[in-house]
C-alpha cells in the first residue's frame, strides 16, 4: 500500500526524497504542458523518489536592488501542474504558494480549490520575499487561515541557513512555525554546508532543551551549469563559497 507525505515524514528511520519542478510558462498549451511532465517523468523513472515539490515563481525584485540576472515569466498555476504530475507519476506533490499577493478571504478561496479541485494535500506557504511593497497576507495570517480551514493540509515551511549565519535565529523560527503548523520544512538550495550544519545543530540542540522532537528538514541541492546562473542563484540570496564558485566558473573558461 502506498504511503503518504505525512507517514513518511513521520517515520525517522527513513530517508525521503523529492525532486523540484517548476510550472512550465503562462503561455504554454495544454498539450505542451503535458509533454513536457512526460519528459520530466521519463526521466526519473529509474530513479527510486517519494514525490515532487512545484514551486510557485514569483517576481523577487523587491528583495534586492540588483538587476535581475534572469527576466521574470508567469507560469501556469502551480496546483493545475501538481494534479498533472500528480496524475502521471501517481506520486504525492508538494505545492508551493506565496501568500503575500492575495488578501484572506482570496487565500482561503485558494486553499478551497486547491483541496477540492485540484487535490492538493501536501503545500508550502512562502511569505513575501521583502517587507517593502504592498503585502496583502502575512506569512502568520496565511498559517492561521489554514490552520482554521478544514481541509487536513500538511503543511511546510521554508527554512534559509543564509539567514541563520546572519542572525543567529533561524532555528528559532522553525520552532515558531511547528507551533503555527508546520510539519516540515524545506531549505533553500545548500552551497554553504557549514552554514546549513549550523542551523540544523541549532535546531537539533534547541528541541533537545525543549524536550520536543525536531520536524523533517528537506534539504535541496540545485545544480549549476553556468556562470549566468550562478550569478542568479546569488541575487536569490544563495550563498555559494568562494572555492566553489571559482570551480563553477573556471569550467567554463576556455
Amino acid at each position: 500500500m502506498k504511503q503518504d507525505l505525512r507517514t513518511k515524514f513521520a517515520d525517522k528511520r527513513r530517508g525521503v526524497y523529492l525532486f523540484g519542478t517548476t510550472p512550465p510558462k503562462a503561455t504554454t498549451t495544454e498539450e505542451a504542458t503535458a509533454e513536457i511532465a512526460d519528459k520530466l517523468l521519463d526521466r526519473l523513472q529509474f530513479v527510486d523518489y517519494d514525490g515532487l515539490i512545484v514551486y510557485d515563481i514569483q517576481d523577487e525584485s523587491s528583495r534586492i536592488h540588483m538587476p535581475r540576472p534572469f527576466p521574470f515569466m508567469r507560469t501556469l498555476d502551480p496546483r493545475a501542474y501538481s494534479k498533472l504530475l500528480r496524475e502521471k507519476s501517481e506520486k504525492s506533490i508538494i505545492t508551493y504558494k506565496s501568500v503575500s499577493q492575495r488578501d484572506q478571504a482570496s487565500f482561503i478561496e485558494w486553499l478551497d480549490e486547491a483541496w477540492n479541485t485540484f487535490g492538493i494535500r501536501d503545500t508550502v506557504l512562502v511569505g513575501s520575499p521583502s517587507s517593502e511593497g504592498e503585502i496583502k497576507l502575512s506569512l502568520n495570517d496565511a498559517y492561521s487561515a489554514i490552520a482554521d480551514h478544514p481541509a487536513n493540509f500538511q503543511l511546510g515551511g521554508v527554512t534559509i541557513a543564509e539567514r541563520h549565519a546572519s542572525k543567529g535565529n533561524e532555528h528559532e523560527r522553525l520552532i515558531s512555525k511547528s507551533s503555527q503548523g508546520c510539519e516540515f520544512f524545506v531549505s533553500q538550495a545548500v552551497y554553504n554546508a557549514q552554514a546549513t550544519i549550523d542551523m540544523l545543530s541549532s535546531y537539533a540542540r534547541k528541541c533537545k532543551e525543549n524536550g520536543t522532537q525536531p520536524q523533517r528538514v528537506i534539504l535541496t541541492f540545485t545544480p549549476c551549469g553556468s556562470t549566468k546562473t550562478l550569478e542568479f542563484m546569488e541575487w536569490l540570496g544563495i550563498s555559494v563559497p568562494e572555492a566553489t564558485k571559482f570551480r563553477i566558473m573556471d569550467a567554463h573558461s576556455p
